[in-house]
């Protein structure tokens, strides 16, 4: 979603959308830890290799994943005065 897109969103919508974005926040902290630990584990055990980039390839995607930047999320709201 633009910016523009956000602003057309009524205020339940704004907010439903902000929990949205906060628990994907959240699972994506994990699966990114999770990623990492595979890949620490890959590299004690000395194997190196085209298996330990899979893990980085997932979270690059994940990292680069967001609909939207969730600076604007956060302006609309404090805008808006609801949070």
């Amino acid at each position: 979603m633009t910016q523009k897109e956000l602003a057309q969103l009524t205020d339940q919508e704004l907010l439903k959308e902000a929990k949205k974005v906060k628990s994907e926040k959240i699972i994506n902290a994990a699966l990114i830890g999770f990623l990492a630990g595979v890949i620490v584990f890959s590299v004690v055990k000395k194997s190196f290799g085209f298996l330990t980039l899979i893990p980085i390839v997932f979270a690059y995607k994940l990292i680069n994943k967001p609909k939207y930047n969730s600076k604007e999320l956060e302006e609309l709201l404090k805008e808006r005065g609801l949070k």
